[in-house]
């Protein structure tokens, strides 16, 4: 693939297994700007969208954002808090869903009600529960921490409701999944 060099700088991709299926980066030196994770390889690299036509295959680039992912599922649930993102496409209100959706506690979870609210609009909790369907950075944005007001699992763009619940299992027991 050629290579692009965009208001950020050149763009790279990598894609690596990992025990929930393939993840696949999208970003520059500068930080991530997508994440894909699916069950397999082909799937996770045509989640990365348009921008990866114009990516080097760069895995050096990411290798702090990966070695946090390998601790994350090694048991270390706040590795990936200090990973890098490049939000400067959302829309104020989903960048402010995503910021809020951050700071949710590893193994909690809160309702995509209190995430409108916390975003800064209590009346937009459907719009809240669409920040989360078109969230860039799986477990990094960890909407996978977002429930019904019921506290039932709402599906999970990257690898359906399953991967969501044994996210959250991992997540209450402090766990390891290597």
């Amino acid at each position: 693939m050629s290579s692009s060099t965009g208001p950020h700088g050149t763009l790279h991709y990598c894609l690596e297994e990992t025990p929930f299926g393939w993840l696949a980066l999208l970003g520059t030196t500068q930080g991530l700007l997508r994440v894909s994770l699916q069950p397999e390889p082909q799937q996770a690299l045509d989640g990365l969208g348009g921008g990866m036509d114009d990516a080097n295959e760069n895995a050096e680039v990411f290798v702090d954002a990966l070695a946090a992912f390998n601790e994350y599922f090694a048991g270390n649930v706040n590795a990936l808090n200090a990973i890098p993102l490049d939000l400067s496409n959302a829309s104020p209100f989903f960048g402010a869903a995503w910021a809020a959706c951050r700071g949710i506690p590893a193994g909690e979870t809160r309702s995509y009600q209190w995430l409108a609210e916390a975003a800064g609009n209590s009346r937009a909790s459907r719009a809240a529960g669409q920040a989360m369907a078109k969230n860039p950075f799986p477990l990094i944005i960890p909407c996978h921490r977002v429930v019904g007001s019921n506290g039932g699992l709402h599906g999970y763009g990257a690898g359906g409701v399953g991967v969501k619940a044994r996210l959250l299992e991992m997540e209450r027991n402090r766990g390891s999944l290597l």
